[in-house]
């Protein structure tokens, strides 16, 4: 009931006149099959029709324009329905960012709805996990680098690497094959359907009870991704957790 009551207090939700901020660039990804690492080999795959992500995650300074513009989404006016206690926590002021939130990094502390809402203002949506992970599986040099020791070695270290008090800017990392930047090593980043790959029980403790059976076993960092996702609720925020924006069609 929480749930549907949440959902109907961010969809009466419309974004004011203006924009949210300077578009970032976009990158067109072509889609493609997909099956989420926790899937067992009889499910059949995802089809992924082509769509356009940003290139890096969104910024502090643009999601201060939105807020500037839609004042539902300031700290100290959003409805505890879409956002808990930690929404945009590491603002100094509802209206200023301070110095633990750089403009040029990633804005973090944000809930699911409040993303939703930024990127509809921005005449985008969330990705989808299958559209996320197809972009990120991609290493700087192929379309799909999740067999390849070293990168899955780097991903791990990345993984494996706890998060300064203050995150650096955005796009400080090498692109992948698609020209996307960040998808690993900076912050976690919400899906549309962040719950699509629950995991419950053992699984949710230990990802290898989910790897038991699983496609790709040997995939440790979006076993990760997906037990992170399962302890979301759509008003969590974190210090770690920020999103970027996908948009229909537009594939190479």
């Amino acid at each position: 009931m929480v749930w549907i009551v949440a959902c109907a207090v961010a969809g009466a939700w419309r974004p004011a006149r203006g924009r949210a901020g300077v578009s970032p660039e976009t990158a067109p990804l072509p889609g493609g099959s997909y099956q989420a690492v926790t899937a067992r080999k009889e499910q059949p795959a995802v089809t992924v029709a082509p769509y356009r992500l940003d290139r890096a995650p969104v910024t502090n300074a643009a999601f201060l324009a939105f807020v500037r513009d839609n004042a539902a989404w300031r700290r100290d006016r959003v409805a505890a329905l879409v956002a808990d206690g930690g929404y945009l926590a590491g603002w100094s002021e509802p209206l200023a960012l301070g110095p633990n939130a750089p403009p040029h990094a990633p804005v973090v502390g944000v809930s699911w709805f409040a993303a939703r809402a930024y990127c509809a203002a921005r005449g985008g949506r969330l990705p989808s996990e299958a559209e996320w992970e197809l972009a990120a599986a991609a290493s700087p040099t192929a379309r799909d680098g999740r067999r390849d020791p070293a990168w899955r070695q780097t991903l791990l270290d990345w993984y494996a690497r706890p998060n300064p008090p203050t995150l650096p800017d955005v796009g400080q990392r090498a692109a992948n094959l698609w020209g996307l930047q960040d998808l690993h090593g900076l912050v976690w980043e919400w899906v549309n359907d962040f719950s699509a790959s629950m995991l419950v029980g053992d699984e949710a403790r230990l990802c290898g009870a989910a790897a038991n059976g699983a496609i790709d076993p040997l995939d440790y960092p979006a076993f990760l991704r997906a037990a992170f996702r399962s302890s979301l609720e759509g008003r969590t925020t974190t210090s770690n957790l920020g999103f970027r924006c996908a948009y229909d069609g537009g594939g190479p």
